[in-house]
C-alpha cells in the first residue's frame, strides 16, 4: 500500500479513535497524548512517521510557558473567583430581582442581564451557573416560574462567558489563529500578514455576545406575553423600594467600573489582554476588600480553584499538541485539506461542515478540547480560502457556547443539577435549555449571513 495513503489512514483511525476513548470516559489530556503515541507507534512500524519529531515538543511547551498572551489565562480566572467569592453575583442577582420583580418575566430577564454582566466580569461558566442556581433558582421556582424555563434561563446566561470578553476561550483562539493566519498569508507570499490579536476577537465578539443576550431577553418577554402562567411577577414589598435605587447603584458600579477598566483598555489600546487582566485581577480584590471579604482563607481558596482550573486548561493542550504532531507528520492535515477543498460551495461549504462538525462533538466533547483538536486541523484550510479569521474565532466561540448545554456532556447542565432541588429533574433542565440551544443556532446563521456583526467593530477600534 502507498504509504502516504497509509498514513493518511492512520491519521483518520487516530482521530474517531480519541474520540472513542473519550466516550469511554478517559482523562481528555492523558486519551489525546497516549492515543496520539500508540499511533504513533504504529506509524513507526509502517515507516509513515519519523519518532524524531517529538524532539520539538519540548520547544513548543516552553513557548505555551513564555507565551504573554496566555498569561492572561490565568489572571482572568482568578478574577472570576475573586469576584465570586465576594458576593458580587450574589448582590447583583437579589437586587436585579427587586428591580425587575413587578414584571412577568421579570426574574428571568434580571438573569439574563446578571449573567452578562458576570460574563463581562469574570468568563467563569461553571462558577456563574453555580451562583445562579443556588440564589435565583428557588426564588424561581417559589414565584411559580415552570422549572423548565428556570432551568434554561440559568444555564444559558451562564455560558456567556464563554463568547462574551474576557473569555479565555477567546484568548486561546487568538493565540493560535495569530500564528496560523500568519503560516497561510506567508505560504501565499505575503511576508507582512496584518495581525490577529486577541484584541482582535475581544472586539469581534463583543456584538454577537450582546445579540446572544438581545435573544434570550427576546425569549423571556416573549413567553412572558404568550405564556405568563411560565414567568409570574413577583412584586416586591413597599417598604423594600425605598432603598432600592441605592442597592442598585452599590451592586452595578463596582462590576461596571471593573468591566470599562479591563474590557475598555483592550479595546481602547490602552492595554494588552494580559496587562488589563493584571488590572482586572488587583480590581477583584479590591471589590473584594471593599465587601470585607478578602482575607488570607478567601485568597488561598481563590489561588488554589485558580491553579486547579488553569492546570486542567493547559494539561489538555498539552496532550493536543501531541496529537497535532502525530496527525499533521502522517499526513491527516492532507487529508483534511483534499476533503473540504472538494465540497461544493466555494467557501460556503468547508465553513458549513466544519461549524456543524464543531457542533456535534459539542456533545461529547468540551469546548477546550475541541479547539484544540480541530482549530489546527481546519483552520489553515479555511484561511487558506480566503475566510476572515476574526470571524472564524467568533463564529467557533459561538457556536461551541453551545458545547455547555447540550446533553449528554453539557456542562452547564452537570453544574446546576449539582445544585439544583431534588424537585427539579434531569430531565426537566435538558428540556429548559432546547429553546436556548436554537437561539444560539440563530445566532450563528445570523453571524454567517451577516459577518459584519463580528468585523466592523475590530475594523473601526484598528483600521
Amino acid at each position: 500500500m502507498d504509504l502516504v495513503l497509509l498514513g493518511e489512514i492512520l491519521a483518520g483511525l487516530m482521530f474517531f479513535g480519541i474520540i472513542g476513548f473519550l466516550m469511554l470516559g478517559f482523562p481528555v489530556a492523558f486519551t489525546l497524548a497516549g492515543v496520539s503515541l500508540m499511533f504513533g507507534a504504529v506509524g513507526m512500524w509502517f515507516g509513515v512517521f519519523d519518532p524524531s519529531n517529538f524532539g520539538s515538543l519540548a520547544n513548543r511547551y516552553i513557548g505555551f510557558m513564555t507565551n504573554e498572551v496566555l498569561v492572561a489565562v490565568p489572571l482572568f480566572i482568578f478574577m472570576g473567583v475573586m469576584l465570586e467569592r465576594s458576593k458580587i453575583a450574589e448582590q447583583l442577582l437579589l437586587t436585579m430581582g427587586k428591580l425587575f420583580g413587578n414584571m412577568r418575566g421579570g426574574l428571568g430577564i434580571s438573569v439574563i442581564l446578571v449573567g452578562a454582566m458576570l460574563a463581562a466580569s469574570t468568563g467563569v461558566v461553571g462558577a456563574t451557573v453555580v451562583t445562579m442556581g443556588l440564589i435565583s433558582l428557588p426564588a424561581m421556582l417559589r414565584a411559580g416560574y415552570d422549572p423548565r424555563l428556570a432551568s434554561g434561563v440559568i444555564c444559558a446566561s451562564g455560558t456567556l462567558g464563554q463568547i462574551i470578553p474576557p473569555s479565555t476561550v477567546l484568548i486561546f483562539m487568538g493565540d493560535m489563529l495569530s500564528g496560523i493566519n500568519a503560516q497561510v498569508q506567508m505560504a501565499k507570499g505575503n511576508f507582512a500578514p496584518s495581525p490577529v490579536s486577541v484584541g482582535d476577537l475581544f472586539a469581534g465578539a463583543l456584538l454577537p455576545g450582546i445579540l446572544l443576550v438581545g435573544l434570550y431577553l427576546g425569549w423571556m418577554i416573549f413567553k412572558a406575553v404568550f405564556d405568563p402562567e411560565s414567568c409570574p411577577a413577583t412584586p416586591v414589598p413597599p417598604e423594600e423600594k425605598k432603598h432600592l435605587a441605592r442597592e442598585v447603584a452599590v451592586a452595578l458600579i463596582p462590576p461596571l467600573a471593573l468591566i470599562i477598566a479591563v474590557l475598555g483598555s483592550i479595546l481602547g489600546g490602552v492595554a494588552t489582554p494580559t496587562e488589563a487582566a493584571s488590572v482586572g485581577a488587583v480590581g477583584a480584590m479590591v471589590l473584594a476588600a471593599l465587601r470585607w471579604r478578602l482575607s488570607l482563607r478567601v485568597l488561598r481558596e481563590a489561588v488554589i480553584s485558580t491553579a486547579t482550573i488553569t492546570s486542567m486548561v493547559f494539561i489538555i493542550l498539552f496532550g493536543a499538541s501531541v496529537f497535532s504532531i502525530v496527525f499533521r507528520l502522517m499526513g491527516g492535515d492532507n487529508l483534511v485539506h483534499e476533503f473540504l477543498s472538494n465540497l461544493p460551495g466555494g467557501v460556503i461549504g468547508p465553513v458549513i461542515v466544519v461549524m456543524a462538525i464543531m457542533f456535534l462533538l459539542g456533545f461529547i466533547l468540551d469546548t477546550f478540547e475541541i479547539i484544540f483538536i480541530v482549530i489546527p486541523i481546519t483552520a489553515p484550510i479555511l484561511l487558506n480560502l480566503g475566510v476572515d479569521p476574526v470571524w472564524l474565532g467568533v463564529m467557533v466561540g459561538v457556536n461551541l457556547q453551545t458545547s455547555f448545554l447540550t446533553p449528554p456532556f453539557g456542562f452547564a447542565l452537570f453544574y446546576l443539577r449539582g445544585v439544583a432541588p431534588r424537585t427539579v429533574t434531569t430531565g426537566m433542565i435538558y428540556k429548559g435549555v432546547i429553546p436556548f440551544v436554537g437561539l444560539q443556532i440563530l445566532a450563528l446563521a445570523l453571524l454567517f449571513l451577516f459577518p459584519g456583526i463580528a468585523t466592523w467593530l475590530p475594523r473601526f477600534l484598528y483600521s
